[in-house]
This record gives C-alpha cells, structure tokens and sequence, in this order.
C-alpha cells in the first residue's frame, strides 16, 4: 500500500479531515468543493504522469465520494467501465442508498483485489462485536460484498446497532481501493 504521504498534497488537504464517512449520502462538504472542481486525472497524481487513465479518473470519484459528493461521484464512476470502476459505482449507490443497485454494480466486481485485505480488516474491525449481525465478518474467508450491503440496509433499517462499525469498515474499504486504483494510474513511477 502506498498511502498518505505518497499522495499530492492537494489529494493529502483533501485527506486531511479524519472522519467517519457515513453510511448514506452524507452532507457534502463545501469546503473541498473548489479543490475537487479543480481537480483532472493529472492533478490527482501529480507529480507522477498518468499509467492508467480509468484508474485516474477512479480516483477522482474517490475523492468526491470522500467528501459526500455522491452525484458527482456517480457521474464520473459510472463512465469507467471496468471492474473498478463498478466498485465505485456500487459503493455511490450503497451510500445513496440503492442497495439492489449496489449489488447490481458488485455482480460487475467480480472478485477485487482489495477483497483480501478488506476481509482481514473487516473481522478485525468487527472482532470485539457481539450482535449476530456481524458474526459473519469474523468467520468470513473471503469478502462478500452482497453480506456488507445487507448489513448495511439493516442498519438503515433499525435491524443492526452496527453503525458504527460499518462506518469503520466502509471507511477502510474506501482507503484500500483509493490507494489501489492511486498506485494503478502511477503505475511503476509509484513503486
């Protein structure tokens, strides 16, 4: 994993707020509106050039859904037609939420590089939770997207007390695939 300090300082002030994002659409925030209006493929993985346009322009959506511009995040991840990109088109419309729609994006997934980490990092997450809502992100050997999605609805849904980690968990699903796709569109001047 690359992160933080390996990013654009303009990419680290957009990273710089700490905070859980939420499992809706969230408020977006106006203070980075400018700074993602003046953000192209080349600004986001400045000083590097770009390898890989798709996964530049991933980024872009990232950083948009980061800070709770779903609509805008939609718009530029539903024109990136790879498995990717249906990853961020899936989780704009887990956030909206659109859960069957969601899923419908997922199926597009396939199976992610980030699925790994992301299910090592979900069990531990969810380690010290008790409800049986969650028993599955500790037994799990392998991420299952559609299982997310679900707990996610019943929490939206008042079925699940899990909010909060389902915050720290899309929190951390959001730093591996922005870090995936950042180290894609780098390509080898990242390594």
């Amino acid at each position: 994993m690359s992160g933080p300090r390996a990013y654009s300082s303009v990419i680290q002030d957009l990273l710089r707020d700490k905070r859980l994002p939420p499992l809706g659409p969230g408020t977006p925030n106006e203070d980075a509106r400018a700074q993602l209006m003046g953000l192209t493929n080349e600004s986001v993985l400045a000083p590097h050039s770009i390898q890989d346009k798709n996964m530049a322009a991933a980024c872009r959506a990232g950083l948009w859904l980061h800070q709770n511009y779903v609509d805008e995040a939609h718009t530029i991840s539903q024109d990136i037609e790879t498995p990717t990109g249906s990853y961020w088109h899936g989780l704009v419309h887990r956030r909206e939420p659109d859960f069957s729609n969601s899923k419908y994006w997922f199926r597009r997934v396939g199976v992610h590089p980030v699925f790994e980490p992301l299910c090592a990092a979900a069990a531990e997450l969810a380690r010290d939770e008790m409800h049986s809502s969650v028993a599955f992100l500790k037994t799990q050997t392998a991420w299952d997207p559609f299982a997310f999605i679900d707990l996610c609805e019943a929490v939206e849904r008042g079925r699940s007390p899990s909010e909060m980690l389902c915050r720290r968990i899309q929190l951390r699903e959001w730093e591996l695939l922005f870090d995936y796709c950042w180290r894609a569109a780098a390509g080898a001047e990242a390594a």
